[in-house]
């Protein structure tokens, strides 16, 4: 029954939200679609332009298309699916009540300056300016004509300050903004008024500036696949749209060509560009049999691929998808901004009211000055720069991470990485390449090319890693590749047949003792070879021994790279391996790793365990499926693959191109954010503390507040886009 509770089935639909910029926005907008009834969970991306609702039954789109309108928003139903409640992914969920801000209906993916936002911006400021004219000509007429040009800003504020009051939001920055402005047309600061909506709007039009390049950025993922493909149907090609292409599918890829969709070659062979997805700077060699994906670039080579996933599914849909979902799950640092902001604007209001209240009451001082200078710190309090410091960051590093295949499920995942102290990795397919490959060819009375030949030629036709490691070295060597007449397997020994008129057997060093007599020298080779942690196949060619083929699944390029980096980062480095204690030993002394070998999945998750009760923050890296224990039990879980469905579906984060290297570039890209956000916190908050002062000393009035206020804004922006050229 506990099971049955964890795992309930809900249903998850998902909006494309249009004219929400900042942090605050996507509050106003959770805190007002929660209140609905149906509504289990929401989650708001700003950068992604997009909302998902979790709920039990039938959701009344209907409400939440309203709901999310009435507050000034461009919505439409994006799309709907079924997905399993995880505690993980709800944990922490923090509603709030954040100010947000001033906008027109905006269609989800509608250039800004088509908005009604901008036509209302434009307007107001069409209107203070012939406000200057008409005052100017007939003084008289003055207070009233900036009293009609404030109303165009003002009306439309104060309409939404009022349904987000009305929605559960009801210290927001148009109502700061609405008391702001009928408290300075009060005091007779009419003027001043009219220009202080004007300078917000523009503000809040640069935000939505700031805010669309954040979003392009990951966007710009989804560009990389080509509209059109060439597909082979009925004996001839024809161009379709790309989002058409089926499984199945045999597409031609000319040189210099994008490849439009996730496919496996069946036809030719190319350098294959990777760069826009996975980051690689070399280009690969791919042929038949090799799989390819959607945007990546095939550079001298034609082509045919057979398609492996819907337009839908693709790689680059996948991790679109996915940073998108990220960026709905909020940081520690950003849940307490949160909290902290909740509390913060009420506060403001109740410091302006002193500031405004107290000084006239105590020591006699001018009402108006005082009320002026309440006023202004009404708009220096606004937190909308506190509050996108933190969110703004995380987006931008979860985009450049995954421009460079290092995907991270969320803030939290992302924050977590820089408290790494120690990495536990798997050895197979993780730090070393996931097959064997040759490594040490030994000949008696044969040249080397030679016992290579025999060895692959009765090996021909097998799908075995290790007949695959020899043939695979005769292809790169060059080597002749004889038929074998009568070639066939015995179980649990090796392979024999003929091969050119001479006998030959393939086999173990126990196997080979039953056909021919090894030297003294034959076996300390092999003895060494295996101490290596090398597998060694004996090949004997009429009853002779005639050579010796060590294999083993070498290290990963970068491996040792990678583990020296960690070390340098002052990060403890462990492998954990099912693998034999000789083998494990031997490439573990290669990359200069500590080793533990010969375990068990559970075993693994009790060393974790062990390791966390000495107080290091562990990740662990395996390839997401036979480490699943482990992964779970770590602080973080990497799944190390090549773009695949469990590299991207399982554990916290996923390296694409599997770079041993890339563990320690998402501890640098970690810190490089929570770097991001103290800076953006120290301005945020150090200029709201500089122009409090100058405000209560009469140095600066209303129009310096709101500057203050949008510029931080901007300034906190763009300081978080520049993450997004992050090189680690």
């Amino acid at each position: 029954m506990t099971t049955l509770l964890k795992q309930e089935t809900i249903r998850q639909t998902r909006f494309k939200i249009g004219g929400m910029d900042c942090a605050s926005c996507a509050a106003k907008i959770d805190t007002a679609v929660r209140r609905l009834d149906g509504v289990a969970d929401v989650s708001v991306s700003v950068t992604g332009a997009s909302m998902t609702v979790s709920h039990g039954g039938a959701l009344p789109e209907d409400k939440v298309l309203q709901q999310v309108a009435r507050l000034g928003y461009g919505i439409v139903k994006a799309e709907a699916h079924v997905s399993p409640i995880s505690d993980k992914a709800h944990a922490d969920h923090v509603p709030n009540d954040h100010e947000g801000h001033d906008h027109g209906h905006a269609e989800p993916g509608q250039g800004w300056w088509r908005s009604r936002r901008t036509v209302l911006t434009l307007a107001c400021a069409a209107a203070l300016l012939a406000a200057y004219g008409i005052g100017h000509l007939f003084p008289v007429a003055e207070r009233w004509v900036f009293l009609a040009a404030l109303l165009v800003g003002l009306v439309p504020i104060g309409r939404r300050a009022l349904m987000a009051a009305l929605a559960g939001t009801p210290f927001s920055i148009e109502m700061l903004m609405t008391i702001a402005a009928i408290g300075a047309v009060m005091i007779g600061a009419t003027e001043e008024a009219a220009a202080v909506v004007v300078l917000f709007l523009i503000g809040e039009l640069l935000e939505g500036v700031a805010a669309g390049r954040a979003r392009a950025s990951i966007q710009g993922l989804a560009d990389l696949v080509p509209k059109t493909a060439l597909v082979e149907r009925a004996g001839g090609t024809s161009e379709v749209p790309a989002e058409d292409l089926a499984v199945g599918d045999v597409i031609v890829v000319r040189p210099g060509d994008r490849i439009p969709a996730d496919g496996e070659i069946v036809e030719g062979s190319s350098d294959i560009d990777e760069a826009p997805v996975t980051g690689e700077s070399t280009p690969k060699r791919k042929g038949v049999a090799d799989a390819v994906f959607a945007g990546t670039i095939s550079t001298d080579g034609v082509l045919k691929v057979r398609v492996t996933a819907a337009a839908s599914d693709n790689t680059i849909a996948r991790i679109v998808r996915l940073v998108e979902e990220a960026q709905e799950a909020k940081a520690p640092t950003e849940r307490f901004i949160d909290r902290f902001s909740r509390t913060y604007t009420p506060a403001v209001l109740a410091v302006g009211a002193l500031v405004a209240l107290l000084p006239p009451l105590l020591i006699g001082g001018d009402w108006n000055e005082w009320i002026y200078k309440g006023l202004a710190i009404l708009l220096i309090g606004c937190p909308c720069a506190l509050v996108i410091s933190t969110p703004a960051a995380i987006a931008a590093g979860l985009a450049t991470g995954a421009r460079r295949g290092l995907l991270m499920k969320g803030g939290a995942v992302l924050e977590g990485f820089r408290r790494i102290t120690a990495v536990a990795f798997d050895k197979t397919g993780t730090l070393t390449a996931g097959r064997p490959v040759v490594t040490d060819i030994m000949a008696y009375g044969r040249d080397e090319r030679t016992v290579l030949a025999l060895a692959a030629a009765l090996e021909q036709g097998s799908s075995h890693p290790l007949a695959m490691a020899i043939l695979d070295r005769a292809k790169a060597d060059g080597a002749p590749v004889p038929p074998a007449l009568a070639a066939k397997a015995i179980s649990g020994k090796g392979v024999e047949g003929g091969v050119g008129g001479v006998a030959v057997f393939l086999g173990s060093g126990p196997a080979v003792g039953e056909r021919a007599d090894m030297t003294q020298v034959q076996r300390l080779a092999v003895d060494s070879l295996n101490g290596q942690g090398k597998t060694v196949s004996v090949l004997v060619a009429d009853g002779v021994v005639a050579g010796l083929i060590a294999m083993r699944d070498e290290p990963r390029p970068d491996a040792a790279a990678g583990i020296a980096a960690l070390k340098a980062e002052g990060i403890r480095t462990i492998m954990l391996t099912g693998d034999n204690r000789r083998t494990a030993e031997a490439i573990a002394a290669s990359l200069g790793i500590e080793a533990r070998a010969e375990l068990l999945p559970q075993d693994k998750q009790r060393i974790i365990g062990k390791l966390q009760r000495e107080g290091l923050k562990i990740a662990k890296v395996g390839d997401g499926i036979n480490d699943a224990p482990a992964l779970a039990a770590a602080d973080i879980g990497i799944a190390m693959g090549g773009g695949t469905d469990v590299a991207l579906e399982t554990a916290d984060a996923a390296i694409l191109h599997g770079r041993v290297m890339d563990v320690v570039r998402m501890v640098r890209l970690s810190r490089a954010v929570m770097a991001n956000i103290g800076q953006n916190i120290t301005v945020a908050l150090g200029l709201k503390a500089v122009f409090l002062v100058t405000t209560i000393a009469g140095i600066t009035g209303l129009w310096p507040a709101i500057l203050a206020d949008t510029g931080a804004t901007v300034l906190v922006t763009a300081n978080a886009m520049r993450l997004l050229r992050w090189r680690g």
